[in-house]
């Protein structure tokens, strides 16, 4: 279905699909889960990036699983508005996933971006002052937590338009 706006997200996915977030890093990929309602977004997992197909195939296995129509992907902008190569990189991921996907067993599913800007920051600051965790536990989760940061806001953002 390619990207779209992500005030046409909710009318591309249809009704009761959930979205799945994604926080694109260069080693890592962290996704989460909406539910159903689309009012709240949960931290599913971490995905260490291999090869484009086997990434795909890992997250088709979540779509087909979990039921999702759509995607919501962090989009790294600069702190004064601007996209810059990292912005280029991700769109090109999602592209390619996209495509891939398919080939992977997936249905032809909607991706929007999401302005990322400060998600890991503040995902690292909660997690060091509200869960006092560990650099090597904060490590382990602040990729799906960022994810769900991103999903959250759009998820706000959706449902404040409706």
């Amino acid at each position: 279905m390619g990207i779209v706006a992500l005030n046409d997200l909710a009318a591309a996915t249809g009704g009761d699909a959930r979205l799945l977030g994604l926080d694109v890093g260069a080693r890592t990929i962290g996704l989460a889960l909406s539910d159903v309602g689309r009012t709240i977004a949960t931290p599913l997992k971490t995905v260490s990036r291999k090869k484009l197909a086997r990434d795909a195939e890992t997250i088709a296995g979540i779509i087909n699983g979990q039921g999702v129509g759509g995607l919501v992907v962090g989009l790294p902008v600069s702190m004064d508005g601007s996209q810059g190569p990292k912005c280029q990189s991700v769109r090109d991921f999602t592209l390619a996933l996209l495509e891939n996907l398919a080939a992977a067993g997936s249905k032809n599913i909607p991706a929007a971006f999401w302005d990322e800007r400060l998600s890991t920051a503040a995902v690292e600051r909660m997690l060091i002052k509200e869960a006092d965790m560990s650099r090597k536990r904060r490590a382990a989760v602040v990729d799906k937590v960022a994810a769900a940061y991103i999903l959250q806001g759009a998820l706000d953002a959706i449902n404040a338009e409706n």
